[in-house]
């Protein structure tokens, strides 16, 4: 027989497990390289960019610092739009698919 009691605590604690796991990716870093490691980046599984380095001989030196942090920062807002455009769009392909149970928010299971 169905155990709908049993199901919502299993749905809990999957949600639990979900949001520590999501919460653990910020400490995940890979890194990328281009130009023949002219240019590095470090992302972390958020898909954050953390680090930047740009090889000195593509710009000037006292530029350097400041064009990093620029392209940081322009990349993470591009990336936090692009994943609320992203969660939008899912919501909206799966709405009516997923059940709408009372209690229990599973947007964050959709990414």
């Amino acid at each position: 027989m169905f155990d709908m009691m049993k199901m919502m605590g299993k749905m809990k604690e999957v949600q639990a497990r979900m949001k520590e796991a999501q919460d653990n990716l910020v400490n995940v870093r890979a890194e990328g390289d281009a130009g023949a490691g002219m240019v590095k980046a470090t992302v972390n599984g958020k898909k954050q960019l953390v680090a930047l380095e740009i090889d000195p001989s593509l710009l000037k030196a006292d530029d350097r610092i400041i064009l990093q942090d620029l392209i940081i920062a322009a990349v993470n807002k591009a990336a936090g739009e692009a994943e609320v455009k992203a969660k939008e769009e899912l919501r909206k392909s799966t709405e009516g698919l997923l059940p709408n149970i009372p209690g229990v928010d599973l947007s964050s299971l959709m990414g």
